[in-house]
């Protein structure tokens, strides 16, 4: 189911890098105990889990632009 899943979220955040970024963060706070923003079944990966939070629009994020500082 991963893969459907990563498939539906990069629709959502389609820079590869980012979302992997989003995911990794999130997979450590709900490992950290911090409760899941989507219905969750015992058997969820937290990946699942997070997964499902981007698609379901619970998770937000900011890029950030790299200002070129001038020497």
């Amino acid at each position: 189911m991963t893969a459907q899943l990563l498939q539906e979220a990069a629709k959502v955040i389609p820079n590869q890098q980012l979302l992997i970024n989003v995911v990794s963060k999130r997979v450590r706070q709900l490992g950290l105990g911090h409760r899941p923003l989507v219905e969750a079944t015992p058997k969820s990966s937290l990946t699942d889990i997070a997964l499902k939070e981007i698609i379901g629009g619970k998770l937000t994020f900011e890029e950030l632009k790299e200002n070129s500082a001038e020497a």
